[in-house]
């Protein structure tokens, strides 16, 4: 995909949410509440097997900041890419970061920039309970030549609930990655939830991707031309009386690429998160392993990935 094109799909992302009259009118408000500045950093981690290491540190200036999913601002980025233990490389990101909501119903996010070089970024629109979202990522590929010779992807994607009730979600994922180059990756994800003590915020779940690759083995990131994984989890997710929310999640299963057996699947995943509801403080603290990631290839391979932030009005 040319730059171009990029540009095109966030411009038209941008320009859709701008243009409906009802997000338009969400981000009016009063003019005494316009001006509610806030700073914050982000601190973005990861390493593999392969010695790949990336790090990402941010700084945002908002001058709206009220809460999780309303706030205006700019961020910017600086990241080391050190790819299969060579030499770091680094680059400079700007980014243009908004988030707001309408009619309490519809909630919207948009992070767009630039590292020089091409469009960057991210975007979502989503309904408040999480059942329905439309979704664009654009990023770079960590590898020696997705870092050297600007390979990148986007991927557009859309997620809903099939089924919800107070115990039991079915949800599915479909997407389309296009790399630079010629290969096109088809993405479908589906995970099944069963809430077993409500009070305690304890589930299984039976999570499931797939996806397929028009031209396998293009450049040197992990793209073989069918990959499929199913792994059973257990996930303790809980809020106590101040609102912080803490998950823990760990998985055991099986995954599959073409020209390989079947495999284990490992994943752990650790959050913490301050409480939604508060327009003063935003902070957040992940840590997730898997043996599988967008680059690196299944079998023996880790990859560890740590994220902490927070934001402030002041």
């Amino acid at each position: 995909m040319t730059p171009l094109r990029d540009l095109v799909t966030f411009a038209l992302f941008i320009g859709f949410t701008w243009a409906t009259p009802a997000w338009g009118q969400s981000l009016k408000a009063p003019e005494s509440d316009f001006l509610q500045p806030a700073l914050g950093a982000e601190l973005w981690m990861s390493t593999d097997s392969e010695k790949t290491s990336v790090v990402k540190l941010t700084g945002r200036t908002l001058w709206r900041f009220g809460g999780a999913t309303d706030y205006q601002g700019i961020d910017v980025e600086r990241a080391w890419f050190t790819p299969q233990g060579q030499h770091t490389r680094e680059q400079t990101r700007a980014y243009l970061d908004f988030a707001a909501s309408a009619r309490r119903t519809i909630k919207w996010s948009a992070k767009v920039g630039t590292n020089g070089h091409t469009i960057l970024g991210s975007g979502s629109i989503r309904t408040s309970d999480w059942s329905k979202e439309l979704f664009v990522e654009r990023e770079i590929v960590e590898t020696p030549r997705g870092v050297d010779d600007g390979i990148y992807y986007t991927m557009l994607g859309a997620s809903a609930d099939l089924v919800s009730d107070r115990q039991n979600t079915l949800s599915a994922m479909a997407g389309i990655q296009k790399f630079t180059g010629k290969n096109t990756r088809i993405h479908l994800r589906g995970t099944y939830v069963r809430l077993i003590e409500p009070s305690f915020g304890l589930s299984v779940q039976l999570r499931a991707r797939y996806f397929h690759s028009t031209m396998p083995g293009e450049f040197d990131y992990y793209s073989p031309r069918d990959f499929a994984q199913v792994i059973p989890v257990v996930q303790f997710r809980r809020f106590d009386h101040t609102g912080w929310m803490y998950l823990i999640a760990v998985g055991y299963g099986a995954q599959k690429a073409t020209g390989s057996h079947w495999q284990a699947a490992r994943l752990a995943d650790f959050r913490l998160e301050s409480p939604k509801s508060s327009n003063r403080l935003q902070a957040f603290a992940a840590i997730q392993y898997s043996n599988s990631s967008l680059f690196g290839a299944a079998g023996n391979y880790n990859y560890v990935m740590a994220r902490v932030g927070i934001t402030t009005r002041f």
